[in-house]
């Protein structure tokens, strides 16, 4: 329990002062968060993996709800300055942290095995955000790589302990990790021996300075090796134990995740119904659309044939100075039309994605003071060959005007609100949900008229829709509705799922396969996507109508600015604080 001390002190700060504490506290002991952030860069440790740290981050969660109450009992008697932008903040902090406790307090730290955002591929990731311009940069680097061992053995004993306390993650996300382990040992043949032997960490440190090459190479080493042994220990103890675990986690384990993930207890068999009706719309649209790709062809067989025969980036490097020029065109056809972006924002660098990724691309946000820019991701699994049917919606959702553009802007005014509001305090569906609606502002803008990029736009609003279908469905235990095209009536089981998705979205099987593990492995995240625009839309619809029932002219800029400008909020308030603008 906080001291009295603690409380006194809270009850002279406001909640955003409290939130702002909070946040720094949370880098303090845990420095992914840290270097998310770009503070404490003189950290050189990593996140502890272990129960304790765990319990730590709890700890932490409980003290801040507590000076939080206290914050806001004061706050009644004495008016602070700004009463609206407290609440906001206040609102948000309780929420989001009630939220991850309930998570931790059910157990789920124990069986955080997962293709996608575990704590072992944050920490790996962690490494691909750290500064490398110098031999000091390096140096630190190394001095975090020695450690990794150490964050392998704590993240095993975490999940030692669920496997004692009979808490364990499904067999297919075991097999999947167990596969991109394998792949991230993988031995580089570009890289100089010995460091080739450390796979993904030994292609990490190769660009390094002579002068700490030695010390780089050994704690590459050993952090592979480490990782070898979980892998071993993954395929020999803890996937037999798992084998009879259910790869769904079922309606009450399912409702607490929407919770953590969206920021508002949704109502799961309203939002299924309400998927199957964006189901059969974008399904029409997309007949409409596969037939000026190439007539007399189904929506299936035009993306087979913009995937083999349509046009494409060859190379690496090609592709990815393709999906820069896209960023950078949007940057300069929207600012001071449809945005007003302050420089920093107008920073992003498109890069490719470690081996071993997940098959999503993604976007990692700007430090706090913008000396690493937004950076959007794109894993290349393999090829050298990609079509650009699919990428353009892509990068506008990733990029811009999407994430980038959101995050970005909420570094920028995060003066105005809390570090908390713009960072550690986002909400899944909020960002997630502007992302979609960049997407689909960039075709009500004309930007997706060439009929394989619309295609593409539209598979990818397939793709979303799906996602609340089959993430709800499987893991709740739903039934394909009567009109579905595909086994009306019968339970969606993982497998069924998995069919059903493959004959409606025109993504590869690949791609398909790694987003189940994805979804079973996150649940309740997916739903968030498809949701979370139809809050913007809503958002944005019923500001339009107040605006015009003024008699004023709705300016869109104008909204997209002040959206942009509140900082995270769950799907509770989102609906309500767009509508005010």
């Amino acid at each position: 329990m906080p001291s009295e001390s603690n409380l006194s002190a809270a009850a002279g700060r406001t909640p955003r002062q409290v939130a702002d504490a909070y946040v720094q506290a949370l880098a303090d002991i845990d420095p992914l968060t840290a270097v998310y952030l770009g503070l404490n860069p003189e950290d050189d440790r990593l996140p502890d993996l272990s129960p304790a740290g765990h319990a730590a981050l709890a700890a932490l969660a409980r003290r801040t709800l507590a000076e939080l109450d206290a914050a806001e009992a004061a706050a009644e008697l004495t008016a602070p300055a700004d009463p609206a932008a407290e609440h906001r903040c206040g609102r948000l902090l309780r929420e989001r942290l009630t939220a991850e406790l309930a998570v931790h307090e059910a157990g789920e730290d124990l069986r955080a095995v997962r293709n996608l955002g575990s704590p072992l591929h944050n920490t790996r990731e962690l490494f691909t955000l750290l500064p490398t311009e110098t031999e000091q940069d390096w140096a630190g680097l190394g001095r975090r790589l020695a450690r990794f061992p150490q964050a392998v053995r704590q993240y095993r004993a975490t999940l030692t302990e669920g496997l004692e306390r009979g808490m364990l993650s499904g067999p297919q996300q075991v097999s999947t990790v167990i596969e991109q382990i394998t792949e991230w040992l993988a031995a580089d043949p570009a890289a100089a021996e010995p460091a080739r032997e450390a796979g993904w960490f030994g292609t990490l440190i190769s660009p390094a300075p002579e002068a700490v090459q030695a010390e780089l190479t050994a704690a590459a080493l050993a952090a592979s090796a480490e990782l070898a042994e979980l892998r071993t220990w993954l395929g020999e103890v803890y996937g037999p134990a798992a084998a009879g675990t259910p790869d769904t986690v079922g309606r009450e384990r399912y409702a607490r995740w929407v919770r953590y993930w969206n920021g508002a207890d949704l109502d799961l068999d309203e939002a299924y119904q309400w998927a199957w009706t964006e189901f059969h719309d974008i399904a029409a649209q997309m007949r409409v659309e596969a037939e000026k790709v190439r007539p007399g062809s189904s929506p299936m067989e035009a993306m087979r044939w913009l995937e083999s025969e349509g046009p494409a980036i060859v190379g690496e490097e090609q592709v990815r100075e393709y999906l820069q020029g896209l960023m950078d065109q949007a940057i300069g056809d929207l600012q001071g039309v449809h945005f007003d972006l302050a420089e920093p924002v107008t920073r992003v660098e498109s890069r490719l994605a470690p081996a071993g990724s997940a098959s999503a691309p993604y976007y990692t946000a700007p430090s706090l003071d913008f000396t690493r820019p937004g950076r959007t991701w794109l894993p290349t699994q393999g090829d050298d060959r990609f079509p650009v049917w699919d990428l353009v919606s892509t990068w506008y959702h990733e990029g811009v005007p999407g994430h980038h553009l959101q995050l970005a802007q909420w570094n920028y005014v995060a003066g105005s609100l809390s570090t908390y509001q713009v960072s550690v305090g986002g909400v899944s569906a909020d960002m997630e949900g502007w992302a979609l609606y960049a997407e689909r502002l960039m075709d009500e803008l004309g930007y997706l008229t060439d009929p394989g990029h619309r295609l593409g736009y539209l598979n990818a609003q397939m793709m979303r829709a799906l996602r609340v279908i089959v993430d709800i469905g499987m893991h709740v235990g739903l039934d394909f509705p009567a009109d579905s095209p595909f086994r009306p009536g019968e339970l969606m089981t993982p497998a069924a799922a998995r069919e059903f998705f493959g004959l409606y979205c025109g993504l590869r099987p690949v791609f398909l396969d790694s987003e189940l593990v994805r979804y079973l492995g996150l649940p309740g995240q997916a739903i968030g996507y498809k949701l979370g625009e139809r809050a913007w839309l809503r958002g944005r619809a019923a500001a339009r109508a107040a605006h015009e029932a003024r008699g004023e002219e709705f300016d869109l800029k104008a909204w997209h600015m002040a959206a942009l400008s509140q900082g995270s909020l769950g799907l509770d308030d989102l609906v309500a604080a767009l509508s005010a603008l």
